[in-house]
């Protein structure tokens, strides 16, 4: 028997399936469809529930202030683009005057966090010094404090240096890491970078502040992004703090303008609020939408490859 004959004497696979086999595979995925289906409405509905209040908000800016209340749907059925020119030009000052006195708060604190936080975070991810697990420890505590617990002394020792009515209050205290949260952040951030780099530096005749210039913080962009970008948004929306220690209507904040909208005793410009609200919103968005890369690694602490 030759070779061929016994290749061809072996038996052969079948050619294609049997007719029930697609419908079988057909049926066990239909379970898989539809649960992704239900998920994905389940997330689209809830997404919508979270956004309605802000397409209320950029709907409302756009009608009539008699029809803001009295007309809840989203799709306005007569527009008054008015309020946008009302609001801007509403209060003593234009609103270009709210949104730089806001521009240059969140500046220094921006600036303030990222030296401080950054420094602060360094020390305790790397250098040895005494009782550096309890001022650890110490640190963390403090984010348990809310604020209302220490405005009040605050607003004291601000009193006494006579920095009420103006920006120090708020750019001071982040030159001086008071925010633990960003310190933490970083803390964790530093210490995943090995310790062979600085060792090789230390070697190499590098002091403390050169291995903080330059290693610690060009490998540390996405901690850094995240940093800028939560102190900019809380910075951005904090009211309080604002509203304690600016009482001149010269030095107030887009926040605090947006509150002088509201009357309690007259006539509300509801729709001057929700105009003047819109444009608030968008350096935030801006902020968020080309830092939103970073923001994931920082916070997921793995921005180094």
């Amino acid at each position: 028997m030759t070779e061929h004959d016994l290749v061809s004497t072996k038996p052969r696979p079948a050619s294609h399936a049997t007719p029930h086999a697609p419908a079988q595979h057909r049926r066990r995925r239909w379970p898989g469809r539809l649960r992704r289906i239900a998920k994905h409405a389940f997330l689209i509905a809830a997404a919508l529930v979270m956004l309605y209040p802000l397409l209320w908000m950029i709907a409302s800016s756009i009608k009539p202030n008699a029809l803001i209340f009295r007309d809840p749907s989203l799709i306005p059925g007569q527009l008054d683009l008015g309020n946008y020119a009302v609001g801007w030009n509403a209060l003593s000052h234009p609103f270009t005057h709210y949104l730089m006195n806001s521009v240059i708060i969140v500046a220094g604190a921006v600036l303030g966090n990222l030296v401080s936080c950054s420094m602060a975070a360094y020390a305790f991810a790397r250098l040895n010094f005494r009782g550096r697990k309890l001022w650890f420890a110490v640190m963390l505590m403090s984010i348990m404090l809310p604020i209302h617990v220490v405005i009040v002394p605050q607003y004291v020792l601000f009193s006494q240096l006579e920095w009420i009515n103006t920006y120090l209050p708020l750019v001071v205290p982040k030159m001086l890491a008071t925010d633990a949260f960003f310190i933490f952040l970083m803390v964790q951030f530093f210490r995943g970078i090995p310790r062979e780099l600085t060792e090789a530096a230390h070697i190499d005749g590098a002091g403390h502040g050169r291995i903080y210039l330059r290693i610690m913080l060009p490998l540390s962009t996405p901690a850094l992004a995240t940093t800028a970008i939560f102190t900019f948004i809380w910075t951005w929306n904090d009211f309080f703090s604002q509203l304690i220690f600016l009482t001149d209507p010269d030095m107030y904040t887009v926040p605090v303008a947006l509150r002088t909208f509201v009357d309690a005793t007259a006539d509300s410009s509801w729709g001057a609020l929700f105009a003047m609200s819109v444009v608030s919103l968008i350096p935030i968005f801006l902020i968020f939408l080309f830092g939103q890369k970073y923001l994931v690694k920082g916070i997921a602490t793995t921005g180094m490859k």
